[in-house]
């Protein structure tokens, strides 16, 4: 009975934990936003603008250009019902995420450590960590791929140089949340820019575009064509993305009364729902570039970022489209690479309650990555980045059953979140794509192992 009139008044449900809340993620900017209370709701709705597109950079990244790319010249518009599809499932469960964090105080790190013994919480750990050091691996790659088409950068000094990430989140954060946001944000729209001018120039079949987003077997029965679809899965609902959101949404300065926090999941699911349409339309629009450019000329085999910047220029017939195409990649990476090290932030405080100084947390982050990114690139030189991207979004598919059954659990445990417990239709679907993503996956290691 205690435990019900807590969850009626906003309080925190302790029978629903094993373990009590340790503290709030990313303390250094944990509601350091203002929500301003008694503004118009127009005012609110503008506050709560900024994590979702944090979250949307998750899902335009450099891995995300090897799987779109790939889909696009060897299917054509076929796999854009994938996009679609995919984007979808982001857009359910990053809703969960924010009512999560509103709901509980937490992130999903900290759910997961609060509410299941050592002996599951740990693996999780482990395995949240595999999933960052491949979302890192295919975002330090692609910003040094960016660097080499732009500026003839060797692969792996820049991978070194994305480490300066590390200190403009450091230098950024000193000005507030907020700058962060607008660094994103504006440099999402130089992507935009760049990738609206070459589907221009680019002139695809729009009949064939719109058939694209219709489901084909195809999908299922065609083992290549399956595990492109799945690193495409992969790619855009991303496991660190569910992590990242459940803290950054936790900036805002929402109040603590149901009222408040009802309206905090409101504005925040608007948000990342608005941020992730426009992440399906990039998405959407390179895998469109694709099949406009190398499906349609018979180059269905071009999966390298460097191929695809060398030939768009004379497909095109526009000496400009390769560096837009090389400041699209630059940008993304950019993105991606600090967003990535946040959630790596939020992943080790949140599951093992470790916490370091900002500066040396993120140097430790950056590290798990830029070592392994070294070595590949060194090792493999360009020619095998392409493999490497879609392998670690194949990878980071594996990994979301481990992220995403535990997000819906949670949203739906009344012990938890009390009058905030996810409803049950929203429920209902998320668990529909919990167990699609686990039977395409199954599939995935059955074709693998049998060698289809």
């Amino acid at each position: 009975m205690r435990a019900e009139l807590l969850a009626e008044a906003g309080g925190a449900v302790l029978s629903g934990w094993r373990r009590q809340q340790a503290g709030p993620s990313l303390a250094e900017v944990y509601r350091s936003v203002a929500v301003g209370r008694g503004a118009p709701g127009w005012r609110k709705a503008i506050a709560f603008l900024g994590p979702g597109y944090l979250v949307a950079v998750g899902y335009m990244d450099p891995g995300n250009w090897a799987t779109s790319l790939a889909g696009g010249a060897r299917f054509g518009y076929t796999l854009l019902f994938v996009a679609l599809l995919s984007n979808i499932m982001a857009i359910i469960l990053q809703a969960l995420c924010a009512r999560l964090a509103v709901g509980t105080g937490r992130d999903l790190a900290q759910a997961c450590r609060d509410a299941f013994p050592k002996w599951i919480a740990y693996p999780l750990w482990f395995m949240a960590e595999i999933a960052i050091v491949a979302t890192d691996l295919a975002e330090v790659i692609g910003t040094a791929i960016g660097l080499q088409l732009l500026f003839g950068i060797p692969l792996s000094l820049g991978v070194v140089i994305t480490a300066v990430d590390v200190f403009l989140i450091l230098y950024l954060q000193t000005k507030g949340f907020r700058w962060i946001e607008a660094f994103v944000i504006t440099l999402l729209g130089v992507i935009a820019v760049c990738f609206l001018t070459q589907i221009v120039l680019a002139d695809p079949n729009w009949g064939g575009v719109a058939a694209g987003f219709w489901p084909s077997p195809d999908i299922v029965t065609n083992p290549d064509m399956l595990y492109i679809a799945l690193g495409i899965i992969g790619a855009t609902v991303m496991p660190h993305n569910l992590y990242l959101h459940s803290g950054i949404v936790q900036t805002r300065a929402y109040g603590e009364t149901i009222a408040e926090k009802r309206e905090a999941i409101r504005y925040a699911t608007f948000d990342s729902t608005i941020a992730l349409m426009f992440a399906l339309t990039i998405n959407a629009s390179i895998l469109i570039l694709a099949a406009a450019a190398f499906h349609a000329s018979g180059n269905t085999s071009v999966v390298e970022l460097d191929a695809a910047h060398q030939l768009l220029g004379p497909l095109l017939g526009a000496a400009i489209a390769p560096t837009l195409f090389g400041i699209a990649l630059l940008c993304c990476g950019l993105n991606s690479t600090v967003t990535a090290t946040m959630a790596g932030q939020i992943v080790m405080e949140g599951f093992l309650n470790f916490r370091m100084p900002a500066w040396a947390r993120r140097l430790v982050t950056r590290a798990v990555a830029i070592v392994p990114a070294v070595l590949v690139t060194i090792y493999y030189g360009t020619s095998g980045t392409a493999k490497l991207l879609i392998l670690s979004q194949v990878i980071l598919s594996l990994q979301l059953p481990f992220a995403v059954i535990p997000l819906v659990l949670f949203t739906a445990d009344r012990r938890k979140l009390g009058v905030l417990t996810a409803p049950r239709w929203l429920t209902a679907i998320a668990a529909l794509v919990a167990t699609i993503i686990v039977i395409l996956n199954v599939k995935l290691v059955i074709d693998f192992v049998m060698g289809a």
